[in-house]
């Protein structure tokens, strides 16, 4: 494996590991800002709806506008960063298009703007810190016919991103990213919701968040929910469901839309278990409910906050398989937040090595570690031998942004979610120090590390969970950097050059 991944993906675990319950168990006093969605569905392409958005400054700045990432607009025709382009497998009829159009805004003057018409600008006025602005947006999406997260599946519609959310706001102010080719671009604070779905009759909604209630008339069906402390709010539709569901052993309840129950028992019985291994190894699950949808997926899943998205066209064991990344997904993203675009490796190497933590705590699934890395190690190879002989070699850095991966998801999968099972010093997730003031610290230093990409924060915070790390793990990981750059001075050298 190639030695930068290996001190990368080491390093991301001890620090990030240790942040986890610091950010689960933030300070009684803060205020989430809180989402008011009303949203209804036509039974055919379009969504028309309305966001209200009470947001609180938590931070020590006074922005004077808000801006809101627009990313169905990717979906229409001619972006600059589309987020599926022409010919994708997400395409089952042919091409398709979609957009995000905005009709009305109340709570200041407002713009379009953004590299790629993906950002809504309000201008509310100085908003000072521990101060509040509301703002309300009406919408309308269209959704193309793709088998992607936004979007009319074959057989079920995917209400991922589809509604105008706010950036999270960072160092330099909000933090504006365009769609990619690959990955999952999305960054969004915490906040509350109240969603309210309406939809046709006969369709059932699987949904984030607690269901408070249903109401049927004249021909469809309105559904509320609440969700507390969520990056986001997604859902997915289908005439087709049927609905699967259990209590784990700790506690969560677990559901599996479905609409082929062909080995859904099984599907929902290792959800559960992942649920409660992760709630045992990490931190405990922040909400009640974790709901699965099968859907169309030209990916095998995709993650949102108290509910995954499985792709149909998984095989038994790969949905299996899939069913736990998801859920680790909880942990890693929706729980501890980082920056899908620029660091895209901290939640999906995380992920992936929680996947292999579990299965080997679960032999009878006959998932084993050798097994997972010679699959890893194989896929990389493949990558790196393919885009040899193409273009003379290949880029293995994994400290990058999506754009920076050519436009090529074989390239992000290689990189980013199989290098996260191929180091053993990722067992630094088994045995980090549970200490409330180190995981304080430690939040404040990942925070600082993922919007200023500053490595050598990142070496701070490896020696300060040293402690983490067995002593056989900690001189392999100083051997191979000696190996490559003679000392640890050099290697951070190298890496903020």
């Amino acid at each position: 494996m190639h030695m930068k991944r290996v001190i990368a993906i080491a390093v991301a675990a001890a620090v990030c590991a240790a942040a986890l319950p610091a950010a689960a168990c933030a300070d009684d006093a803060r205020r989430n800002s809180k989402y008011t969605i009303t949203a209804a569905y036509d039974g055919a392409n379009t969504v028309t709806g309305s966001v209200k958005l009470d947001y609180v400054n938590e931070g020590d700045d006074a922005p004077e506008t808000l801006e809101f990432n627009l990313w169905g607009n990717a979906w229409r025709e001619g972006a600059l960063f589309p987020a599926a382009g022409e010919g994708n497998d997400a395409f089952y009829d042919g091409t398709s298009y979609g957009r995000m159009e905005i009709t009305a805004v109340e709570g200041g003057q407002w713009r379009i703007c953004g590299e790629d018409e993906n950002i809504l600008e309000v201008d509310t006025g100085a908003i000072y810190p521990r101060e509040s602005a509301s703002v309300e947006i009406e919408f309308t999406l269209t959704l193309a016919n793709a088998d992607a997260r936004t979007g009319v599946a074959e057989r079920a519609v995917n209400l991922g991103n589809f509604y105008p959310v706010l950036c999270a706001f960072g160092p330099q102010g909000w933090i504006e990213h365009t769609h990619a080719a690959a990955g999952d671009p999305f960054v969004s604070d915490v906040a509350d919701y109240e969603v309210s779905l309406t939809v046709p009759e006969e369709y059932v909604i699987a949904a984030s968040g607690e269901r408070e209630g249903e109401t049927v008339q004249n021909g469809t069906k309105t559904c509320t929910y609440t969700l507390a402390n969520a990056r986001d709010f997604a859902a997915v539709l289908s005439k087709e469901y049927s609905v699967k569901s259990l209590v784990s052993d700790g506690g969560t309840a677990v559901e599996y839309y479905c609409y082929n129950d062909e080995g859904a028992d099984e599907l929902l019985e290792i959800a559960a278990k992942a649920v409660d291994f992760f709630e045992e190894k990490f931190a405990p699950y922040p909400h009640s409910r974790y709901v699965m949808a099968q859907t169309g997926l030209c990916e095998g899943g995709m993650e949102y906050p108290a509910l995954a998205m499985i792709s149909d066209e998984l095989e038994k064991n790969d949905a299996l398989y899939a069913a736990v990344h998801e859920a680790a997904h909880q942990w890693w993203y929706a729980a501890v937040g980082s920056d899908g675009y620029e660091n895209a490796w901290q939640d999906e190497g995380l992920a992936e090595y929680s996947a292999l933590m579990f299965f080997e705590s679960a032999p009878e699934y006959g998932v084993t570690r050798t097994g997972l890395l010679n699959s890893a190690t194989k896929a990389y190879r493949a990558y790196f031998s393919v885009y040899g002989q193409l273009f003379g070699g290949a880029d293995t850095s994994m400290a990058r942004p999506l754009d920076g991966f050519a436009g090529e998801y074989v390239e992000y999968l290689g990189l980013l979610k199989n290098i996260g099972i191929e180091h053993s010093g990722l067992q630094a997730l088994k045995n980090v120090p549970r200490s409330a003031e180190e995981f304080a610290a430690l939040a404040e230093v990942v925070l600082q590390a993922q919007y200023e990409s500053r490595l050598e924060i990142f070496a701070e915070a490896y020696d300060r969970t040293r402690s983490a790390i067995t002593d056989s793990e900690y001189d392999g990981f100083l051997k191979s950097v000696t190996d490559e750059y003679g000392s640890m001075e050099n290697f951070w050298n190298a890496k903020k050059d």
